[in-house]
C-alpha cells in the first residue's frame, strides 16, 4: 500500500516507459483545468444549484435545499451530516466500481459539504470545545488528502500501482468517516444537552413543553441519535430524584413521552434501558412524592408490559438490572402492578433469567427480582407459580448469598438479597405446599443457621428478624423439622426474645 499522508504531493511515481501525466503539467494549468470543477461544485453548496453531469447516475447528486433556518444548529447538523453520509456511501460505491472520476468529483464536493458544516455550524453554536476543534482540524486535513489522492488516481494507467492506490483510497476514506462521526457526535451530544439544560433550568411550562417535544422528536432520527438522547435520559434521572424535577417531568407529560419509548422497538436497547431507569427514580419507593403521579398510574400498564419485554430481550447484565430495578419499584408504587405482573407470566421470566449468567451475574440483580417476588408473593395465585417453576429452590439459593469482592455496596446488596428471600419465603410458606417443599430442601436449617451465626448474615439485624419470620412460619407447618433446642430458643419465645438471643450470639456458640 502507497503511503500518502495528508495531501503532500508525490515527486515522482515509476511507471513502464513513462512517468506521471501529472508531473509533466504545469501547476498553473492544472489549477485553471481544476477550477471549473471546484466553482461548480461551490455553486452547488452556495446556490442550491445541481451541475450538469454526462454521467448517467449525475441525477442522484445530492442538494441541500432549504437549509436550516438562522439560529438552529441542531437542524443544520441533522441536515449536513445526512448529506456527508450519504456522500461517504456513495463515494464507496464509485471506488468499488472504479469509477475514478466520479470518486474525485464527489470527494471535491465531500470537501465543500464538511467546510460548509464546519464554518456554518461555528456561526451560529456557542464556543467550540478544544476536542471538536482538533476534531474539525483533522477531518478537514483527511478531506483535503482524499481529494488530492484521488486526482492522483485519475492520472494512473498502470492497474498494479493504481490497485494499490485504491487500497489508499478506501483507507483514507475510512479514516475521513471516523473524523466526521466523532465531530457530528460531539455536536450533537452538546445540542441535546443545552436542551436538557433549558429543560431543567426552565420554569415556563409552554417553554419545557416545546423542549422535551423536541427532545422527544430526535429519538426519531435513528441509532446515533438514540446513543445520545440515551445520554439524555440518564441526565433525566438525575434530575428526577429531587421533587421540583419529578413535578415537572409530569407538568409536560414526561411519562407518557417514556411510555412512548419503552413501547416502541424501534428505538435502541439502549435508550429503552436507559427510559427504564428514569422510570426507577421516579418510581422510587424513598421519594414519597412520587406517589402522586397520576400521569404514571394511566400508563402503568403499557411500562410494565414493556418493561417485562425488556427483561426477557435484554442483551447484557445492565439492561436487565435497569429494567428490572424499574419494575422492583413499581411493585411498591401500586399493588395492582404485582397483578399485572402475575398476569404476564413475569414469575417465569426472572426465574430464567436467574439462570443465565449474561443477564443476571450480581447481588444487585439478584435484589430487584427478589424484591419483586416479595411483592408478588402477596397475591395467594403467587405460590402456584412459584412452584411449578422451582422458584423455591432458588429463594433458597439467595439465602446464601456472598459478596465478591467485599466493598460495603455489595455487601448490603447481599443482604438486602438475604432479607427479602426470608421474607418472599416467610408470605409464601402460608401455602402448606411451599412450605413442605421449603423443608424438603434444608430451608430450616438454612435459616437457623443465619440465625445463629453472625457472620453467616454480615451482622445485619434486617436478615435476622426476617430469617426469625420465615422459621416460625415453616415451623409453624412442619414442627418436625427442628431440633428441640432451636425450637425452645428460636421459635416457642417472643421474636423479640429470640432477636435478643441471637444478636448476642458468639460465633463460638455454633
Amino acid at each position: 500500500m502507497m503511503a500518502l499522508p495528508g495531501g503532500r504531493q508525490v515527486d515522482s511515481i515509476t511507471l513502464p516507459g513513462q512517468r506521471l501525466h501529472l508531473m509533466q503539467v504545469d501547476s498553473v494549468q492544472r489549477w485553471m483545468e481544476d477550477l471549473k470543477l471546484m466553482t461548480e461544485c461551490e455553486c452547488m453548496c452556495v446556490l442550491q444549484a445541481k451541475p450538469i453531469s454526462l454521467e448517467e447516475d449525475a441525477q442522484g447528486d445530492l442538494i441541500l435545499a432549504g437549509g436550516p433556518g438562522p439560529g438552529d444548529p441542531l437542524q443544520l447538523l441533522l441536515k449536513r451530516g445526512w448529506v456527508i453520509s450519504t456522500e461517504l456511501r456513495r463515494i464507496g460505491q464509485k471506488l468499488a466500481q472504479d469509477r475514478w472520476a466520479r470518486v474525485h468529483s464527489m470527494s471535491v464536493r465531500l470537501t465543500c459539504h464538511a467546510r460548509s458544516m464546519v464554518s456554518e455550524y461555528s456561526a451560529v453554536s456557542r464556543s467550540s470545545s478544544q476536542e471538536m476543534g482538533q476534531v474539525e482540524k483533522l477531518l478537514m486535513e483527511k478531506c483535503s488528502e482524499l481529494s488530492a489522492v484521488t486526482e492522483r488516481c485519475l492520472q494512473v494507467e498502470n492497474e498494479h500501482v493504481l490497485k494499490s492506490m485504491k487500497a489508499c483510497v478506501s483507507e483514507t476514506l475510512s479514516t475521513l468517516g471516523q473524523h466526521f462521526g466523532q465531530l457530528l457526535e460531539l455536536a450533537l451530544t452538546r445540542e441535546v444537552q443545552a436542551l436538557v439544560r433549558k429543560i431543567d433550568a426552565s420554569d415556563n411550562i409552554y417553554t419545557t413543553e416545546s423542549t422535551t417535544g423536541n427532545l422527544f422528536s430526535l429519538t426519531q432520527e435513528g441509532a446515533p441519535l438514540c446513543r445520545i438522547i440515551a445520554k439524555a435520559l440518564r441526565t433525566l434521572a438525575s434530575i428526577c430524584c429531587v421533587e421540583e424535577g419529578v413535578h415537572q417531568l409530569e407538568k409536560v407529560d414526561g411519562v407518557l413521552c417514556l411510555a412512548d419509548i419503552l413501547t416502541d422497538d424501534s428505538h435502541s436497547e439502549a435508550t429503552r434501558a436507559e427510559a427504564a431507569a428514569v422510570v426507577a427514580q421516579v418510581t422510587s419507593p424513598h421519594l414519597p412524592f412520587t406517589q402522586h403521579l397520576s400521569s404514571f398510574l394511566e400508563s402503568m400498564e403499557e411500562i410494565v408490559t414493556a418493561l417485562l419485554k425488556l427483561c426477557q430481550e435484554a442483551s447484557s447484565g445492565e439492561v436487565f438490572l435497569l429494567a428490572s430495578a424499574a419494575l422492583a419499584n413499581i411493585t411498591f408504587f401500586d399493588t395492582m402492578a404485582c397483578e399485572m405482573l402475575l398476569q404476564l407470566n413475569a414469575i417465569r421470566v426472572l426465574l430464567e433469567a436467574c439462570g443465565d449468567k449474561q443477564r443476571v451475574d450480581t447481588p444487585y440483580t439478584r435484589d430487584q427480582i427478589v424484591t419483586i417476588l416479595a411483592n408478588m408473593s402477596v397475591l395467594e395465585q403467587c405460590a402456584s407459580d412459584i412452584i411449578q417453576e422451582n422458584g423455591v429452590q432458588l429463594i433458597m439459593g439467595m439465602l446464601s448469598e456472598k459478596p465478591r469482592s467485599g466493598t460495603p455496596a455489595e455487601v448490603a446488596a447481599c443482604e438486602r438479597v438475604q432479607q427479602k428471600a426470608a421474607v418472599t419465603l416467610a408470605r409464601l410458606s402460608r401455602d402448606p405446599d411451599v412450605a413442605r417443599e421449603a423443608v424438603q430442601l434444608s430451608c430450616m436449617s438454612r435459616l437457623i443457621e443465619l440465625c445463629r451465626s453472625p457472620s453467616e448474615r454480615n451482622s445485619s439485624d434486617a436478615v435476622l428478624v426476617a430469617c426469625l419470620a420465615a422459621l416460625r412460619r415453616l415451623a409453624g407447618v412442619c414442627p418436625e423439622g427442628l431440633q428441640d433446642s432451636d425450637f425452645q430458643q428460636l421459635v416457642q419465645p417472643r421474636l423479640v426474645d429470640s432477636f435478643l438471643l441471637c444478636s448476642n450470639m458468639e460465633e463460638s456458640f455454633v
